[in-house]
């Protein structure tokens, strides 16, 4: 439920959820028309909240070329020109792409780019180049690139690809798939000398939502391609591994897969029994085992395969098993797949058992090292998470498309249903779980541009969070629809069943919490010396990271925009129900959970912070819109946070943990 202080009325924007970086349009319109929804509002400065308040969406600009070309423009071209165009400041070497606030029969344009003050990676709190600490890593051609690459992969979307249709075939259309090869679609991150497009991450992450807003089962498509597929290559291979590869599978004449999952090997990675042994003389590997549920199983000609290999201590001379990364092609022989599974969901991605039975891999087909694929394995997963924040993100924003316009035609009792409140209160808090889950995306992807070393605890909280948001936003979706939404007609029906397997696959979000929960547990064991009571009791003494040296009461004040120096304030409260003590590894799980969600809602009100206070110092048309958006987030995560402290604190007393300890089964650390 969404409040606010003093139980005012929520005032959300949902015409002009602003830009990040000039990344995220305003949220578009494809048919222009009057909304007049109480509440729902748009323009540089929100009026107040009044029965009719009307406004007009706007088209967003494309290009106004023939189909032909729009659909088969190359990227190379549109990049050479961006090149000559842009406008390249001597300055910090980022910029972002501003929208100006659109007129009366004008669509919203590109404005010019203004740079962002500071050194890359490092916070910026606007007092000197009037921009917030949002990170930005796309220089003013890199936006122009974005911005010329975007416009017409949205069109093919609109006009050429056709979800019904791929899901009643059970694979994409033919004209899809020529489509996407045409526009370099296979190989959006693969380098231009290689046959890619080359592009960053964070523009990654915005054609990433574009597919997702239309269609999550080409999504799922493309991203076993590339997001997991052949990203081992990307990051791991060597030269003669790249150069054989990435050209054949960046044009799409080869489809990649990424196999790691095994019918006794789940979440359980480590565990895999595939085998790949050493021959005699050296020169290829014998790979045995199979893999289920593999994205691109029956069609891929390239995997990524993990499997155990033997590898002998040099000093010890003991022989281990651990597992090792592989580049397997279907042509080496002994590659089968099974039919294609009958899934609830993304029908039109090929999921399949892929086998591998005296497979002979030859050895410079290794990837990573010897002994090195769990890593490689889980390096993959967190490096391929941040897409699939932005295409959860392209969701909810087309659900929210859909439920808006159904909510300004449905008539009922005389007036359009979203004037009502209870239809209000469901919009705001979907575009205010659009706006965070937008935020954590990009900023996630401008981090991983900017190079920062670890990013994995941020990747894997914005899977949590998106893939939970986009349920939610599809759930409130439906339901503002009524009967409607429950017919496949609207289209709704589809998205809540294609949604539903991103809770599970790239690691299930009950793993990934507690991952978040004890990466916070390893650092705390750091600071209070691995002390602490029997089941431990994290929110007892608040006062022993005084006595130790650790500061608490730290807060995002100062750092933010002054308009949201409160919302600032309340960023701690759920930071300090982590501290006070320490929760020991073999603690319940129900427990960790909770510890989780408090970390995942500092990190979803900090993103959600640095967003709209950078549109606030860059003085944005959508800027105090943004901030109602923000101020709202911050004040539902503050009454969720009390809640967590207070279940950590009861459920951490004496006589619950002696009841505990007397009858409940111990974990293992």
């Amino acid at each position: 439920m969404v409040r606010v202080s003093g139980g005012t009325t929520v005032q959300v924007l949902l015409g002009s959820l602003g830009s990040i970086s000039g990344l995220v349009p305003t949220l578009p319109d494809r048919h222009p028309k009057l909304w007049e929804i109480q509440g729902v509002l748009r323009g540089p400065s929100p009026p107040s909240v009044t029965e009719g308040a009307t406004f007009h969406r706007v088209l967003p600009p494309y290009f106004v070329t023939d189909q032909k070309v729009r659909y088969s423009r190359n990227i190379k071209t549109v990049r050479k020109t961006c090149q000559q165009e842009a406008c390249i400041s001597s300055g910090s070497g980022f910029a972002h792409l501003d929208m100006e606030a659109p007129s009366e029969g004008r669509p919203g344009q590109p404005a010019s780019g203004a740079l962002l003050g500071g050194d890359a990676g490092k916070p910026n709190t606007g007092e000197d180049s009037g921009t917030s600490p949002l990170p930005s890593a796309l220089s003013s051609e890199q936006a122009q690139l974005l911005q010329a690459v975007v416009d017409p992969c949205t069109r093919f979307f609109e006009e050429v690809n056709n979800a019904v249709a791929n899901e009643e075939l059970g694979s994409i259309e033919e004209e899809t798939v020529e489509g996407l090869k045409s526009m370099g679609c296979f190989g959006l991150q693969v380098p231009e000398e290689l046959g890619g497009i080359g592009l960053t991450n964070t523009q990654y992450a915005r054609m990433v939502e574009v597919v997702g807003m239309h269609d999550l089962g080409v999504a799922i498509a493309l991203g076993a391609h590339q997001s997991i597929g052949f990203k081992g290559i990307l990051l791991f291979g060597n030269k003669s591994q790249k150069e054989k590869y990435l050209p054949r599978l960046a044009s799409g004449e080869a489809y990649a897969a990424y196999c790691l999952t095994e019918p006794s090997s789940g979440s359980d990675a480590a565990s895999i029994q595939t085998v790949a042994e050493l021959s005699p003389c050296g020169g290829f590997y014998t790979l045995n085992g199979s893999k289920i549920w593999i994205s691109n199983g029956g069609t891929a000609e390239v995997f990524t395969v993990f499997a155990k290999t033997r590898i002998k201590n040099i000093t010890t001379g003991e022989e281990t098993d651990k597992m090792s990364a592989f580049i397997v092609e279907r042509a080496f022989g002994g590659v089968s797949s099974g039919p294609p599974e009958q899934k609830m969901g993304i029908q039109c991605s090929n999921t399949a058992e892929v086998h591998f039975e005296d497979v002979k891999v030859p050895a410079e087909n290794l990837l990573g090292g010897l002994g090195k694929g769990f890593q490689v394995a889980m390096h993959i997963l967190n490096n391929g998470r941040f897409g699939m924040a932005a295409a959860m993100a392209g969701t909810m924003r087309g659900v929210l498309l859909k439920a808006v316009d159904h909510a300004a035609d449905r008539q009922q009792f005389g007036k359009a249903i979203g004037c009502f409140g209870a239809v209000q209160e469901k919009l705001a808090h979907m575009a205010m779980l659009l706006y965070v889950t937008e935020a954590m995306a990009y900023v996630l992807s401008a981090n991983m541009d900017m190079k920062l070393p670890d990013y994995k605890l941020e990747a894997a909280i914005s899977k949590i969070f998106a893939s939970e948001a986009a349920w939610t936003v599809a759930d409130e979706g439906i339901q503002i629809l009524g009967g409607m939404g429950y017919m496949k007609e609207s289209g709704l029906e589809k998205v809540m069943r294609d949604l539903r397997i991103f809770r599970i696959f790239e690691g299930t979000n009950e793993i990934l919490r507690l991952f978040v929960a004890l990466s916070g547990m390893e650092a705390s064991q750091a600071i209070f010396g691995g002390q602490g009571g029997p089941c431990g009791q994290p929110t007892q003494d608040k006062q022993r990271p005084l006595r130790i040296g650790v500061p608490t009461g730290q807060t995002l004040q100062g750092l933010v925009h002054p308009e949201l120096e409160d919302c600032a304030a309340l960023v701690r409260d759920p930071a300090e129900a982590q501290q006070g003590g320490q929760l020991p590894l073999g603690i319940l799980q129900f427990h960790l959970r909770r510890v989780a969600d408090a970390a995942i809602d500092t990190y979803a009100m900090a993103v959600a912070l640095s967003r709209a206070s950078r549109t606030l110092f860059l003085g944005q048309p959508t800027a105090q819109h943004e901030k109602l958006l923000c101020q709202a987030w911050c004040q539902q995560v503050r009454q969720i946070s009390a809640t967590i402290q207070l279940s950590l604190e009861k459920s951490t007393s004496g006589t619950t943990m002696a009841w505990m300890n007397e009858h409940l089964p111990r974990q293992n650390p």
